[in-house]
């Protein structure tokens, strides 16, 4: 089969890689039928993921069809279309008994594009199938359902439930990438009195607006005085950092009022500076996390109930062996204008699945 494979920095290319096959009893074989790009895989061709192998197939978010499982795959057959979670859980383990599942010790968590081989291919191999991937509507568009593997539950548990968005909240998010969007978007769930979207894009801005946010910023021109402009001199309830630079996480914790809360979502490759020297007297609270995507059922019902703007965030479409030049758009997305890229593989007549 052919796979997005990292080579190194700054290094990836579309080849031939070998078929998948049940390794384990638990293992389920997905043909893929779309696949979308993270940020954190911009982040691995960075050198900021060091655990990244080369020779690695990258990606971590999919939804295809089943084709095979393993003898103890109980929950899901071939046959089935299924949305291929960003985060693999063995459910056993003692941090998938709490549904941190994010943290598993079992073999799961982020593995899939990070430790083993990910869902930008024709086909992967899912460990630990029953907990990690989740059939799906027939009805649903693959290309809103591939936004539920990650961005849609990063940004609600790591970003809006960890930063315990309430009714009457002034919420900042700060970076109106695909998981600041995100995040604008499932904040609204919660009645928030206004959001405030902060970025560089006044195209990214502009959408934040369709999303939900009720004023916006650009990040080069004082974010923090608006914010205290709509606040009394307060300052945000909630700041969500969806970002992952110095520069955004310290305005996270300047913007954020007495007793706020800072919810940071952005993958960092470089060391930001925690001012305790003034945040210590001003009762703030900071979370950090890696999405565990305990949230990913009532996500799917609620964007099958029509409840999530999926759809809005794609951008871009391409045939899955357009992976570089897919890269190159998400990755120059201040040129581009891109949000999310998804793409998508025509299916086959036939598989052929090894049997050993």
């Amino acid at each position: 089969m052919k796979g997005y494979v990292f080579h190194g920095v700054g290094e990836a290319a579309w080849e031939d890689v070998p078929d998948p096959a049940v390794e384990e009893p638990t293992d389920a074989i997905v043909r893929i039928d779309a696949v979308t790009i993270c940020g954190t895989d911009l982040h691995i061709l960075k050198g900021d993921v060091p655990e990244v192998r080369p020779g690695t197939v990258l990606g971590h978010e999919a939804v295809g069809e089943i084709v095979e499982t393993g003898g103890d795959v109980r929950t899901v057959r071939p046959g089935d279309r299924v949305l291929v979670s960003c985060i693999t859980a063995c459910g056993r383990c003692a941090y998938c008994r709490q549904a941190a599942y994010g943290q598993c010790l079992g073999g799961g968590g982020w593995i899939l594009g990070h430790l083993i081989d990910g869902t930008q291919a024709e086909y992967v191999r899912v460990p630990h199938a029953d907990l990690s991937v989740h059939p799906l509507p027939g009805g649903m568009d693959s290309a809103d359902a591939v936004l539920l593997a990650d961005i849609f539950p990063t940004a609600y548990e790591v970003g809006v439930l960890n930063g315990r968005v309430a009714p009457g909240d002034t919420v900042a998010v700060v970076g109106a990438g695909p998981v600041g969007l995100a995040a604008i978007a499932t904040a609204r769930l919660f009645s928030p009195e206004r959001i405030i979207a902060v970025d560089l894009a006044p195209a990214r801005l502009e959408t934040a607006r369709r999303l939900g946010a009720d004023a916006v910023a650009d990040a080069g021109e004082d974010p923090e005085q608006l914010i205290a402009d709509l606040t009394g001199g307060l300052g945000a309830d909630v700041a969500i950092e969806a970002v992952g630079v110095p520069d955004t996480f310290e305005l996270c914790t300047r913007a954020v009022r007495p007793g706020g809360r800072v919810a940071n979502v952005g993958v960092h490759g470089t060391p930001a500076t925690l001012h305790l020297e003034t945040l210590w007297i001003r009762n703030v609270t900071l979370t950090t996390g890696l999405v565990d995507s305990y949230s990913t059922p009532t996500l799917l019902r609620m964007a099958t109930a029509g409840r999530l703007p999926t759809s809005a965030l794609v951008t871009h479409t391409f045939p899955l062996d357009a992976m570089p030049e897919a890269y190159d758009v998400f990755a120059q997305a201040a040129d581009t204008g891109a949000l999310k890229v998804v793409l998508g593989a025509e299916r086959h007549d036939t598989v052929a699945i090894p049997t050993a």
